[in-house]
C-alpha cells in the first residue's frame, strides 16, 4: 500500500502517525534552536521539547525498540502507548508542556505545541470512531509493530 493510498483510508491513526513523525522533528529542531537563549525557563522547555522528540521517535517507529538499546522499564513504558487513546494521552500531555512553554515568553516552540495537539486530536478521533490502530508501511507497518507489542 502507498502512502497515497494510506490517507486514502481516513484511518485517522494513520493521519496521527504521519504528524507525530512532523511533531518529532519540529520538537528536535526547535528544541535546538530555543536551547541557545538566556532564559532560563525557555531553556527548560528546550530540554524537554528535545525528550519529547526522541519519546515520540520510539512511540512511532516501534522497530528502534528491537534495535537500540534501551532499559527494559523504557521499552515498558513505550509498549503501553500502544492503543490510539493513549498515544492521544501521551501526546497531550507533550502538547500541554509546549503550550506551556508560552506562559515565560512566546518562543517558536508553539509551532511544536500545535502539531503536538493536532496529532493527539486525531489519535482521540481514531479512537472515538473506533478505528484500529494502523502502522503506515513506510515506517515499519503493521507486521512490524505487532510482533514488537
Amino acid at each position: 500500500m502507498t502512502l497515497k493510498e494510506e490517507f486514502a483510508t481516513r484511518n485517522f491513526s494513520i493521519y496521527g502517525q504521519w504528524l507525530g513523525i512532523l511533531g518529532m522533528i519540529l520538537c528536535f529542531a526547535l528544541g535546538i534552536a530555543n536551547i541557545f537563549t538566556f532564559y532560563i525557563f525557555i531553556i527548560i522547555f528546550a530540554i524537554l521539547a528535545l525528550v519529547s522528540a526522541f519519546v515520540i521517535l520510539f512511540i512511532e517507529v516501534p522497530l528502534l525498540l528491537r534495535i537500540c538499546p534501551t532499559s527494559s522499564g523504557f521499552d515498558a513504558a513505550i509498549r503501553r502507548v500502544s492503543t490510539n487513546y493513549m498515544r492521544a494521552g501521551a501526546y497531550g500531555v507533550m502538547a500541554i508542556v509546549q503550550w506551556l512553554s508560552i506562559i515565560p515568553r512566546a518562543t517558536s516552540l508553539i509551532a511544536a505545541a500545535v502539531i503536538l495537539t493536532i496529532t493527539s486530536i486525531c489519535y482521540l478521533l481514531a479512537g472515538i470512531k473506533g478505528q484500529a490502530f494502523v502502522g503506515s508501511k513506510t515506517l515499519g507497518g503493521a507486521g512490524v509493530a505487532q510482533m514488537i507489542v
